[in-house]
C-alpha cells in the first residue's frame, strides 16, 4: 500500500491540511488540552484509514465502519482516551488492545518510544500493518492473537489502551502494568459504559470511572 493522492487532499476535493485543523481547533473546543496528542492528530492523515468511500468524512468527529463489525473510533475519543493515557506515566512502552484501523496506533506511535498493538481479526490486522509501514512508523509490533490474553513476553507496560468494552476489568491485563502504570479501557455493557482509569500502585490497583462511552464489545478469541 503507498500514500496517494488522498494525503494531501487532491482525491477528497477539499485541503487535508485544512481538515485536519478544523477538526484540531474542534477537539480543543471539546476539552482536548495536550499538545503533543493534538499535533500527532492534526499531523496524521486519518483518511488514509478509512475505505475511500469514506474518505470525504474522515474528519468528521465521528466513528466510522471498518468492517468485521468494528470502527475507527471518534477522533474526540482517540484523543481524550491518549491523553488520559500518557498523563504522569513513562512514553516507554504501551500495549494496545484492538489494533482496529491502525490509527489509534499511529498516534500512539506518534508519541511513545515503543508500541505493541494485538488484533484479533486476521485481516484488521494485515490492512493496519501495510497502512503503518507506508506512513514509515517502525516503533510498532503487531501481533494477531487473543487480546484478553495481553503480550506477556514484553510485560510489564508503562501503559494499557483498550479499544474494546469488557463487562468488567481484565485482570490479565492489568496484571501486566508496571507498578506506577496506567490502563484506559470502556467497561460495562451498552448501554451502560463508561471510560475507565486504572492505576496500578504498590499496594494493588486505583479505579477512576471518567465519562460516558460507547464502543463495540470486547470479544475473546480470533478470526
Amino acid at each position: 500500500m503507498q500514500l496517494t493522492a488522498a494525503d494531501d487532499g487532491e482525491a477528497l476535493g477539499v485541503s487535508s491540511r485544512r481538515a485536519r485543523e478544523r477538526l484540531v481547533e474542534r477537539l480543543r473546543q471539546m476539552g482536548v488540552t495536550h499538545p503533543d496528542v493534538l499535533e500527532a492528530i492534526g499531523r496524521l492523515p486519518r483518511h488514509f484509514f478509512v475505505d475511500e468511500a469514506l474518505a470525504s468524512r474522515a474528519y468528521d468527529d465521528s466513528a466510522l465502519p471498518i468492517g468485521w463489525g468494528q470502527t475507527i473510533s471518534q477522533p474526540y475519543m482517540v484523543a481524550r482516551m491518549t491523553e488520559i493515557l500518557l498523563a504522569g506515566v513513562r512514553r516507554e512502552r504501551v500495549l494496545e488492545i484492538g489494533t482496529g484501523s491502525g490509527f489509534h496506533t499511529a498516534v500512539l506511535a506518534s508519541l511513545v518510544r515503543r508500541v505493541y498493538s494485538i488484533e484479533r481479526i486476521a485481516d484488521l490486522k494485515e490492512r493496519a500493518e501495510r497502512r503503518l509501514r507506508a506512513l514509515k512508523l517502525r516503533n510498532v509490533r503487531l501481533r494477531h492473537a487473543d487480546g484478553a490474553e495481553g503480550w506477556p513476553e514484553y510485560a510489564p507496560f508503562d501503559a494499557i489502551l483498550v479499544t474494546a468494552a469488557p463487562p468488567r476489568v481484565p485482570r490479565v491485563l492489568a496484571n501486566q502494568l508496571a507498578c506506577g502504570g496506567c490502563m484506559v479501557t470502556p467497561i460495562g455493557t451498552a448501554p451502560d459504559q463508561s471510560l475507565l482509569r486504572l492505576v496500578r500502585t504498590r499496594t494493588g490497583w486505583r479505579h477512576e470511572a471518567l465519562e460516558p462511552v460507547s464502543f463495540v464489545p470486547f470479544l475473546e478469541g480470533t478470526c
